[in-house]
């Protein structure tokens, strides 16, 4: 059990500008991760596996990307008791992202608003940070993301996702393709039909490659955005298995500001994220795994802020759970409780093997 409680924390942090109060956290834990300090937020991980993908997961509580988009802090962020971590997203070249401020407290409704657009230091700067962590030789599962430059025409995404998919390789567990975020534009039109048709294609060649000149088959997984009909969540689904995809992450923020109507900073642009998107993120996992099958690994993301919310997502269909706004308002103590949650469910040891 951590030796500093979040709830002493939090007010000082909700005390600054959003993304300054992320930033600050971000740099303590990358001075402190690896240090007895570390002890002040650190805490055990409770033992509930699941092989997904090929790949044995400790837990089903995950870190979901965006929280640390350089991998500065896997080690920090792991012991929080995450059975799995997953950064970025990366780009090709570095970029500063959107014009600040980029990031909005709706507190009133356990909510995030963020703009941020995949702001990063490059790809060679995240895979020297991703070769300084230990966590993966501690037996987590590291995922990696991946994503476009802003500056890159829609019709050349495919090149920048080829460039990190190569980088990121031989230093990830598995890979995740990030065509989901509503901050880089025109990124979400990769969800279409025939984009995604010709994006997966390029990315399973690739892919191939990689494997054998490696010596080992990484799975990648494709995250998707809540703001899709079913009809568009069948044309993915019938993508990801077309293209021997080996999950989808489900789902990244959404765009739809019904459920928080009138509130400050409400009509901020970016994605919401938190309580407000639970259900309608729920809703695309329930879908997927009724398109992909029973064993079809399933990350499912969004509005996890309670051991309830993580366990709503396991009954929708997710094999595994991530969390990123939850540990904004909750801290790491929302980790172990989810995980006890689901793992109190009694699930198959395999399932979605």
């Amino acid at each position: 059990m951590s030796l500093l409680p979040y709830s002493l924390a939090r007010p000082f942090l909700f005390g600054l500008d959003p993304e300054t109060a992320h930033e600050l956290t971000m740099h303590s834990l990358a001075r402190l991760q690896g240090t007895p300090l570390r002890l002040a937020y650190a805490s055990g991980m409770v033992d509930d596996p699941v092989t997904l993908a090929g790949l044995t997961f400790p837990n089903r509580v995950g870190l979901a990307a965006g929280l640390d988009k350089n991998a500065r802090c896997i080690d920090g962020l792991g012991a929080m008791g995450f059975g799995f971590v997953e950064v970025g997203t990366v780009t090709p070249k570095a970029q500063p992202g959107n014009p600040k401020p980029r990031m909005f407290r709706l507190v009133q409704a356990n909510a995030l608003i963020n703009r941020l657009g995949f702001n990063n230091d490059g790809l060679d700067a995240f895979i020297t940070n991703v070769k300084r962590s230990t966590f993966r030789s501690k037996g987590r599962i590291l995922g990696l993301n991946i994503g476009k430059n802003a500056t890159t025409p829609i019709e050349s995404a495919t090149s920048d996702y080829l460039i990190c998919l190569e980088g990121v390789y031989p230093h990830a567990d598995y890979v995740t393709v990030n065509i989901s975020s509503p901050n880089t534009a025109n990124l979400r039109a990769l969800q279409s039909d025939a984009a995604i048709d010709g994006l997966l294609g390029a990315i399973a060649d690739k892919r191939e490659k990689l494997a054998r000149q490696h010596g080992r088959r990484v799975p990648i997984f494709v995250k998707i955005a809540p703001d899709l009909d079913e009809a568009q969540v069948q044309v993915i689904a019938a993508a990801l298995k077309k293209h021997g995809m080996d999950g989808v992450v489900a789902t990244n923020t959404t765009i739809n500001r019904e459920a928080v109507k009138g509130m400050p900073h409400a009509e901020e642009a970016g994605g919401l994220s938190g309580a407000p998107v639970l259900d309608a993120s729920n809703r695309v996992i329930a879908q997927l795994r009724a398109a992909l099958g029973k064993r079809f690994p399933i990350i499912g993301v969004g509005g996890v802020m309670s051991a309830d919310d993580a366990v709503s997502k396991i009954r929708a269909g997710a094999d595994v759970v991530q969390i990123y706004t939850g540990l904004i308002y909750r801290g790491p103590a929302l980790v172990k409780e989810a995980a006890r949650a689901i793992k109190r469910l009694h699930l198959p040891w395999n399932a979605g093997a």
